[in-house]
């Protein structure tokens, strides 16, 4: 910096004055300043710059398995939010929630001296691993629903699976069959819940759920072992790469969709349109979710204390070709 000043022929608080972008620094002045920036190829050293302003403008986030769509596009959400309000984004990945993962994952990010942290939080022993951080930390837990303490962003996984199964059951099925996600995961039991509900209030039977993963593979075995029952008429699965297995299974084994059976997916991944025949899906507003939880946690670093707002995001419903009724 003292040597963009003597190139510049300024102070080296006019300098300082121009990278924080004040406006008392004359146009013909800034003008100077920016051509020594350039001539000497400076860039700010964001660490000497934290010792001075005890402000790092970075955000943590920890996250889990980013080669899954909600988590991967949940961070992509998070990393535009943060970006756009003028602040880093340090990434944590996870193996798993457990709190000596999880320990680890804040140490490294302590490292890097945050200012505050979002946890992707798919796991209900999420809450319990960061307990402790409880007022110590501004903390946004996204993707896990409300947890007490804490401010928390989500999409409302209940009312996305109302959706789909509400459509089904307009197209005139006795039932919609369930193939959920993992055991344990937030999403997956918000998404089993929500077909349920619908199907009580209907007042129509609750089929044995099918028990899957999110893999494709998950959802082309469930498929073999649904196109064997004869029975299927709609089928809500828990997300769309495990829709697009059963869609292959289906087809292998002679059942056409929609023809025979209507499928919903979840989640609205780019490919839903281009899937054989075109994926009704719900969709998650993960530009929203990162948006959300940036401004929660903004907040709690402009008024210096923690929040325990929630909020949820809505979820909508896609309608294309896979489940819209046929003449059989």
């Amino acid at each position: 910096m003292s040597d963009v000043a003597k190139l510049a022929g300024v102070s080296h608080q006019t300098v300082s004055r121009v990278l924080n972008d004040s406006p008392a620094v004359r146009p013909t002045t800034r003008e100077r300043v920016d051509a020594a920036i350039q001539a000497l190829g400076y860039r700010p050293n964001p660490a000497a710059r934290a010792l001075v302003t005890r402000r790092s403008r970075t955000l943590g986030v920890v996250s889990f398995d980013s080669t899954l769509h909600g988590p991967a596009s949940t961070l992509y959400g998070i990393e535009q939010a943060a970006r756009a309000a003028g602040f880093f984004v340090s990434v944590a990945y996870l193996e798993s929630f457990e709190a000596r993962s999880l320990q680890d994952g804040l140490r490294r990010l302590a490292e890097r001296s945050v200012e505050g942290l979002v946890v992707v939080a798919p796991f209900a022993e999420t809450a319990s691993s960061v307990a402790e951080l409880q007022g110590k930390v501004p903390l946004v837990m996204v993707g896990g629903g409300s947890v007490a303490g804490f401010a928390s962003v989500s999409v409302d996984q209940v009312e996305g699976a109302r959706l789909a199964t509400r459509h089904l059951l307009a197209q005139g099925v006795e039932t919609v069959l369930h193939v959920a996600g993992p055991t344990g995961w937030l999403e997956s039991d918000g998404r089993a819940d929500g077909w349920r509900a619908e199907l009580a209030s209907a007042g129509v039977p609750e089929p044995a759920m099918v028990q899957g993963s999110w893999s494709p593979s998950a959802g082309y075995a469930a498929g073999r072992q649904l196109a064997g029952s004869g029975d299927t008429e709609a089928v809500f699965v828990a997300n769309d790469q495990m829709a697009l297995g059963l869609l292959r299974a289906f087809r292998e084994e002679g059942v056409r969709v929609p023809q025979d059976v209507l499928v919903v997916g979840f989640d609205d991944v780019p490919e839903a349109p281009y899937y054989s025949p075109p994926l009704t899906t719900v969709r998650q507003d993960f530009a929203q979710v990162g948006r959300r939880s940036i401004d929660l946690l903004l907040e709690q670093l402009t008024l210096g204390r923690p929040s325990d707002e929630h909020v949820v995001v809505p979820a909508e419903l896609v309608v294309r070709a896979s489940s819209v009724r046929s003449p059989r």
